[in-house]
């Protein structure tokens, strides 16, 4: 294990945070706040990031081990260096860590009880840093040292790792750009049509970040409902749809074939579960909410199934077979290559395209039938890989519920809260719900939380890696 190289990358990782770090700086100085906690968190994690990388040295190829420990513990060091502004701003350190963990992963949890009691500038660092953690930081980390294209194959599918392997061109460091690109785009015309539909500025910038990054923090309590804007809503609802399907999709559409997108079988399922779904609740609310139950059911679908988390409603007070339905669509996620968590659409697909062809072989034992996504046959490799991350991931999901519920959490609020940090979904059920927050829960379930929401970011296999004894040897 080559921990000087490892050292040197995290290191230039916190180069950047430590510079990203100035962003909410200005806006403590616009808005007249204190911006010692920004300048002091920046300081000390460039400083940390210098120190880092002092014994700098050419970087021709990456293994496979070393991408693995640069993406997992690079990513709870962001998390970790991100927990200042928190940190120094009054909050404890569990919950800085938290709150700043929820960030960068997007999964939106939070443990702030009333957050406009907080300055606005470490508002838009919360927002900020979903927006950072959304397309990845390791790829925005490839798209902006293009000299680590070759050393980054690695550090790329440590941190996306996508079961049909698209990538957007040939050279890595490009198709991170791409990537980013898309991504920011995107995030442009959304902060233009918020700031349109009346938002202020502030606002349209933080809906944005978590919007586009499928986080979920909004600066206001009552999350998206605060606004009363049924144009506002179809905005959000619109771009969290296109934050959770493929960035290859989106690429490909901007270039004029937008026929990729009606050829793509796994984004035809993506918008057959959306419809499905909000046609199921908007059939159980339909007796108490009328029509509006059709865009109530919309909103919290997509905001759901894309891990986004945003709220116009308490759903938690919905009847149990609307409960039911969104708490299923946290075990699925968003597509491959967008920015939602969750085991993703994809996997959902071929785990049923697999199921069904060893039922069709219990009939037909001689018969061979491979699975295939759209003209391409998937390789038994892959399949394996898909079956193994499935049993782990609920594996995770029983082990973290239980621990929650020894803790003393009620069964709904255990399961729930391992199901949406997990699936770096946000809010859960009960005393964890879109009106409530994480700030009660008890210390040990905290950081069994923060674990979740790291190991689900990196989809299973880059952080328990970490744990088998031959990874750390020569």
């Amino acid at each position: 294990m080559n921990y000087n190289t490892i050292i040197n990358l995290i290191g230039a990782v916190l180069r950047f945070l430590g510079m990203a770090m100035l962003v909410p700086l200005v806006v403590a100085f616009w808005y007249g706040e204190n911006y010692n906690p920004f300048l002091i968190s920046a300081v000390i994690t460039f400083v940390v990031g210098i120190a880092s990388g002092l014994k700098t040295h050419e970087i021709d190829d990456l293994p496979i081990r070393e991408s693995f420990a640069v993406v997992a513990i690079g990513w709870f060091s962001v998390a970790l260096f991100g927990s200042m502004p928190y940190l120094l701003s009054g909050i404890s350190p569990l919950d800085a860590l938290f709150e700043s963990m929820s960030g960068f992963t997007t999964t939106g949890s939070t443990i702030l009880p009333v957050i406009e009691d907080y300055s606005k500038s470490l508002l838009f660092w919360r927002s900020f840093t979903q927006w950072l953690g959304g397309m990845g930081i390791i790829v925005l980390f490839l798209a902006i040292l293009p000299k680590l294209a070759v050393a980054g194959r690695d550090l790329f599918r440590a941190e996306v790792p996508d079961p049909i392997g698209d990538k957007l061109s040939p050279r890595l460091s490009q198709t991170a750009k791409i990537l980013w690109s898309v991504y920011v785009g995107f995030s442009a015309v959304e902060v233009f049509l918020l700031w349109l539909s009346e938002m202020t500025f502030y606002d349209a910038l933080c809906t944005t970040f978590s919007t586009m990054s499928t986080g979920g923090f909004s600066p206001h309590s009552e999350s998206i409902a605060f606004f009363h804007s049924s144009l506002i809503e179809c905005i959000v609802i619109f771009f969290m749809f296109v934050a959770g399907a493929n960035f290859a999709l989106h690429y490909w559409m901007l270039r004029g074939g937008a026929d990729h997108l009606f050829r793509d079988s796994e984004f035809r399922l993506y918008v057959c579960i959306i419809f499905c779904a909000t046609l199921l609740i908007a059939l159980v609310l339909w007796t108490t909410h009328g029509f509006d139950s059709i865009r109530l059911g919309l909103f919290q679908v997509v905001a759901v199934i894309t891990t986004t988390g945003f709220a116009t409603a308490d759903f938690d007070a919905w009847p149990n077979a609307g409960k039911m339905v969104l708490f299923l669509l946290m075990f699925i996620g968003g597509c491959a290559g967008s920015t939602g968590g969750g085991p993703k659409v994809v996997r959902l697909l071929l785990l049923i395209k697999y199921g069904y062809r060893e039922l069709f072989r219990s009939l037909h034992p001689k018969a061979i039938l491979p699975v295939r996504l759209g003209r391409q046959m998937v390789p038994q490799g892959v399949m394996e890989a898909i079956l193994s991350f499935f049993i782990l991931y609920v594996f995770i999901f029983a082990v973290a519920s239980l621990i929650m519920s020894i803790l003393g959490m009620d069964i709904v609020s255990a399961t729930s809260a391992a199901a949406t940090t997990l699936g770096n979904v946000g809010p859960g059920f009960n005393i964890i719900g879109p009106a409530a927050n994480f700030g009660g829960v008890h210390p040990i379930g905290k950081l069994v939380l923060v674990l979740c929401m790291w190991i689900g970011r990196l989809e299973i296999f880059t952080v328990l890696v970490l744990l088998i004894p031959d990874f750390w040897r020569k």
